[in-house]
């Protein structure tokens, strides 16, 4: 029986969780920074940095209290992808806090994390499969052979999903954060009325672009402007389409039927429906608490990544930009 004290700082959330090997999750913290960004229609760097060094300590407390434990085994932190300030203030914590405690730490994979959290629950399929992760900065497909194994498929160019959906609330004068915002003004509007572009559905590959089809929603709602819901239900439907076609030709070209979707854009019902529609795929899903950043799904990959432990950490290790399939096995990546 090991326990993991898991530790989020990646963007705008601050996430603390206990996790045991053998029980399972024992408890959670969760701050979310929204109200602090939303005057500023998105996330603003050194104020997400300064709330964590802010928050940290108390959750921390919290969540070992809520866990009825003093220490933990073991603690994992969120080393990258994401905002540097963030990611050094997590990653200078956990060294700390290990250091005080004599216990190793685990740097993890902030997107692997993601991947991971639907085992958790139970939720997640045999490997192999293909997942689509949807956040704010991320937009991935990815071919899951096991644990580390991974094979990138495809991947934005630009924009990825969950900045496009910010970027539209933001044309559409609606508030931060985008993504529910856009999805609740869109059940009102006309799914006849307006028809965007479907971003690089007519290319070859698995990649895709949403730069385009944010600048296509600022035109049409400069000759539309009293049409906000429509010109949002059309934009969803725009994402929602190119998404899902794009994970059934993945799932072509893997040979598999079994589809995770993890992120914070993979609690939006419209893109859920559409890719449970699919014909001859089966759709894996997280529940919604476990799609956007938090700490548990950083404490389970490091249950899982017990044999990465770095027993006596000498320094901070934090990666703002850190692509998923440079990972390899637990017991096989080396920190360099």
């Amino acid at each position: 029986m090991t326990t993991v004290l898991g530790i989020e700082t990646s963007c705008d959330e601050t996430g603390v969780a206990v996790y045991d090997s053998q029980r399972g999750l024992l408890s959670e913290a969760l701050f979310s920074q929204i109200a602090l960004h939303a005057e500023h229609g998105g996330v603003v760097p050194e104020l997400a940095s300064r709330d964590h060094v802010r928050r940290l300590a108390g959750l921390v407390d919290e969540a070992l209290a809520s866990a009825g434990v003093e220490q933990t085994d073991c603690i994992a932190y969120t080393a990258g992808p994401g905002l540097i300030g963030a990611l050094m203030v997590g990653a200078s914590f956990a060294t700390g806090l290990a250091t005080a405690w004599g216990r190793p730490v685990i740097p993890i994979h902030h997107m692997e994390g993601h991947l991971l959290a639907p085992l958790m629950t139970g939720e997640a399929p045999d490997f192999p499969f293909v997942a689509l992760l949807v956040s704010g900065g991320h937009t991935l497909l990815v071919q899951v052979e096991g644990i580390g194994r991974y094979r990138l498929l495809g991947q934005t160019r630009d924009d990825a999903v969950g900045e496009a959906f910010d970027k539209t609330a933001k044309l559409l004068q609606l508030d931060y954060p985008g993504g529910p915002a856009v999805a609740r003004l869109a059940e009102q509007g006309d799914p006849a009325r307006f028809r965007l572009p479907r971003p690089m559905l007519d290319k070859p590959g698995l990649d895709f672009s949403f730069s385009g089809l944010k600048t296509a929603v600022y035109l049409l709602a400069q000759d539309h402007p009293e049409s906000p819901a429509d010109i949002a239900r059309a934009f969803e439907e725009a994402v929602v389409e190119t998404l899902a076609t794009k994970c059934q030709r993945a799932l072509a070209q893997a040979g598999c039927a079994d589809l995770l979707i993890a992120g914070g854009v993979a609690a939006n019902t419209r893109l859920r429906q559409a890719l449970a529609a699919l014909p001859g795929v089966r759709l894996h899903t997280p529940p919604l608490a476990l799609c956007t950043d938090n700490g548990a799904m950083i404490a389970h990959a490091g249950a899982l990544r017990l044999a990465d432990a770095i027993e006596q950490p000498t320094r901070m290790l934090a990666r703002p930009r850190w692509p998923l399939d440079t990972l390899e096995p637990p017991g096989q990546f080396a920190w360099t």
